[in-house]
């Protein structure tokens, strides 16, 4: 059975940073690509970022390029979302996801199989 489960939201200011945990279970990552979207209150979820099964290739959105970064731990089966200089705008509930991939490209933003719960991020001041 696969199934993800993130963590590592909360509050904070903006300017500052938050680590995101996406531990997964039935899931290989050399043969899945896992996605970080979010959605902020009223507004469609968006694709955040990706990265790529056993190449690794990894995918941002225009609007965190500099600002998050996405990186994973096989031993732990856990991808992580390193968020840097949050600010409002990054507010929302944040998902990560999974889909099969085992091609070297660049992940995609679209078409995900398997779904967190959600951790909620929230920057105000």
């Amino acid at each position: 059975q696969r199934q993800l489960v993130e963590s590592g939201g909360g509050l904070v200011e903006p300017g500052g940073s938050l680590t995101l945990s996406c531990a997964t279970s039935g899931i290989t990552l050399d043969n899945y690509a896992i996605g970080w979207f979010r959605q902020a209150p009223g507004k469609a979820r968006e694709g955040v970022s990706c990265i790529g099964s056993r190449w690794r290739n990894t995918h941002y959105v225009d609007s965190v390029k500099g600002r998050f970064t996405i990186s994973r731990d096989d031993a732990k089966n856990t991808v992580y979302l390193q968020m840097n200089n949050l600010q409002p705008e990054d507010t929302g509930v944040y998902y990560c996801a999974a889909q099969i991939w085992t091609v070297e490209v660049v992940c995609p933003l679209i078409r995900y199989d398997y779904w967190g719960q959600g951790t909620q991020v929230a920057v105000s001041s």
